[in-house]
This record gives C-alpha cells, structure tokens and sequence, in this order.
C-alpha cells in the first residue's frame, strides 16, 4: 500500500484508494495495528471486521465457518456499502474469496507463481520450483474467484533463477535428497531465499503497474473477464494475461532497484 500510495501522491499513477479494509481488527496482532497506523498516516479510510471475532462469537452455532461465511461476507459488504471502487486489490488477504464478494468486486489477486506455475502459498511455490528445477519465476495478478490461484490472469511478471547467482546453489543441490534438505534446512536454504527475494523485489512493481494498465485503459475488468484495450480476453494469449516485464524492467531501473 505503501509502495502505491507515494506514486499516487507523486503523480505517477492516476488513481486514489477509496477505502482499505481488513479482516482483523485494532489490538488484534501487532502487524496489523502497524498497518492501521500506515492507513492512518494516510488519511484513509479504515474498514475492519475480525472474521476470528466473528467466528467466536458464532462458535455456539454448531456451524462450520464454510457455513458461516456467506454471512460474514453479507456483513463485510455492507460496511462497504458507500463506496464503488472500479477495481480492488487483494495483498496479504489470507481468506479465500466466496462467490458474493467476488460478484460484487472486481478483485486483482496477486500470486508470487508464473501463470502456469505452482498454485498455494509463496512458500509451496518456491519448493515446487525447486522440485521441478525451474528456469524462471515470477507472479501474476488474476481475478478472484472461488478457485484458488486460478482466476482468469489480468497479468504477469518474470524473472530468472539460473545464471551467475544461481548456478552454485543449484548444483549444490543436485546431489542431495530434497525432502531431507527441506526437514533439515528449511526456508534457510540459500537457494530458497534467492529464489524469493528474485520474485518478491517485483511484486509491488507488479501491482503498480497492473494499476497503471488498468487506469490507461490496457486492460479493462468486465463480467468476469479480463480484456485487452480492443475488448478481447486476454486469456487467448499465451501464457494468458498482460506481460508488465518491460515495464517493470524500466520502473526498477528508474528507481535503482534493477
């Protein structure tokens, strides 16, 4: 939010956040409040609902929280009822949106995987490239829906995992058992943490200018689909979806990020 928010005051995305809402609430855990306080320093409105609240105070129910989720939804959207954002952003939303919300939001979803690469947590995603002894990672931005990971793709950015700052930890690798290295290892592998930060430092460029594609007109967000500037789906490409490489390329270069 951050990250957008300051291109915004600069001038550099035609765009302003309507609202920020969150499924936790103040005094919950200490990165959210930090986050609040961010929100705040803003000037923007703030909309919590703590769905672990929600679900405690339903616990008596009997219901699972898949039975009780359309509710919760039903009472998100209508703390949301004054305001009509053209698109939403889903970054760090950990709840899998159901049917309602996703049909009333156009939701972009940011996943740390290439179009056609792993699906799950970024964690899952980095061990499976590494399973597969992948070439290339990335992220997409996709719309929501109630399949995970894999709404139509709005777009998408990639970036190697082989070459000069590769090629030893993978060969390091090449001899060892996988699952022992993860029990043994774990995130602190140096081929798993390079791996993250090659795809991770272009995330929020990703989302900048996915906004910006948006806000210009490159792409538009209609009935469920995701389209090009001349109306037509932009999951007839292959891979599907808007590749922001170039753009990216430039907006890290110009700011000494590249």
């Amino acid at each position: 939010m951050r990250f957008v928010q300051e291109r915004i005051e600069r001038g550099l995305l035609d765009a302003r956040i309507q609202f920020v809402f969150s499924n936790r609430a103040q005094g919950q855990a200490q990165g959210s409040d930090g986050f609040f306080d961010l929100v705040s320093s803003y000037n923007l409105p703030l909309v919590t609902r703590s769905s672990a609240h929600y679900r405690r105070s339903r616990s008596s129910s009997g219901l699972t929280w898949a039975e009780l989720r359309p509710e919760y939804d039903r009472l998100v959207l209508e703390d949301l009822e004054d305001f009509r954002p053209d698109i939403c952003v889903l970054a760090g939303y950990m709840l899998i949106w159901g049917a309602q919300m996703c049909s009333s939001y156009p939701m972009l979803n940011l996943h740390p995987a290439l179009p056609d690469g792993p699906i799950g947590t970024w964690q899952n995603v980095i061990w499976e490239l590494i399973r597969q002894r992948a070439t290339r990672t990335g992220a997409m931005i996709h719309l929501a829906t109630e399949e995970l990971d894999r709404g139509p793709v709005v777009s998408y950015c990639s970036a190697p995992i082989t070459g000069p700052d590769f090629d030893q930890e993978w060969l390091a690798l090449a001899e060892l058992d996988l699952e022992e290295v993860r029990a043994s290892q774990g995130e602190d592998l140096s081929l798993f943490q390079q791996i993250r930060r090659a795809e991770y430092r272009r995330e929020p460029y990703l989302i900048l200018e996915t906004l910006r594609a948006v806000a210009e007109g490159r792409v538009q967000v209609k009935d469920g689909q995701a389209l090009n500037a001349s109306g037509l789906p932009l999951a007839s490409t292959v891979p599907p979806g808007l590749c922001l490489d170039e753009e990216i390329d430039r907006a890290m270069a110009a700011d000494g990020s590249a």
